[in-house]
């Protein structure tokens, strides 16, 4: 005889979306308190009593408190980014597409802008943090979705590998977002748009 009900959940899955609960749980109250508070004044012991877990369970999950600050933004960006599409789709692909992906993203940077600094440092890999702690931003997966609409649109070159052309404008990204933390008189908006204009222009004079 044959058992027509749903199969219940393996026990992995059950595992693991319990374990996606408690980061969001776990982050959502770091941030709640970061906002109030600031980020230098918000100590791991005050997230696990927020949070009503023992210092054990938060360290496990995030040996540091910028690896919250990580999972936040890295949450915000994978949901974001279904929700741009029929904004992105406005813009012609290619060059005009990447530019108001960069607008966008300079106006929720903007917002976030005092949480920028230490998120930045974290990703750029202290050596005394753990390997763990150096998760990817998706960003690069972003980028390359940008910039493989604009080589079908023949807006961009696709003489040369994709990968490569996303690892350059990654490392012009990140200079521009330094740049910026150094300076909080220099606008994001104003400097990614500069910086995608050597990008896709290069620094030869216009003939």
């Amino acid at each position: 005889m044959t058992d027509d009900k749903p199969s219940a959940l393996p026990e992995a899955g059950r595992r693991e979306r319990k374990r996606v609960q408690q980061l969001d749980h776990l982050a959502d109250t770091a941030w709640a308190l970061f906002e109030a508070e600031g980020f230098e004044a918000v100590t791991m012991e005050r997230i696990a009593e927020r949070a009503d877990v023992s210092k054990v369970t938060l360290y496990r999950y995030f040996p540091v408190k910028e690896a919250l600050l990580r999972h936040v933004f890295h949450r915000e960006l994978r949901a974001a980014w279904p929700m741009l599409q029929p904004e992105l789709a406005r813009a012609a692909p290619g060059r005009a597409r990447l530019a108001r992906f960069l607008e966008l993203q300079a106006a929720w940077c903007e917002s976030r802008r005092s949480f920028l600094a230490p998120y930045v440092r974290f990703r750029l890999g202290d050596p005394h943090l753990p390997e763990e702690t150096r998760e990817r931003s998706g960003m690069d997966r972003l980028f390359g979705e940008l910039i493989a609409q604009g080589q079908a649109a023949g807006d961009f070159r696709a003489d040369l590998p994709l990968d490569m052309l996303v690892m350059h404008l990654q490392f012009a990204h990140l200079a521009t977002m330094l740049r910026c933390l150094a300076d909080p008189r220099l606008s994001l908006a104003g400097e990614f748009a500069t910086m995608l204009d050597l990008v896709c222009g290069g620094l030869e004079q216009g003939r």
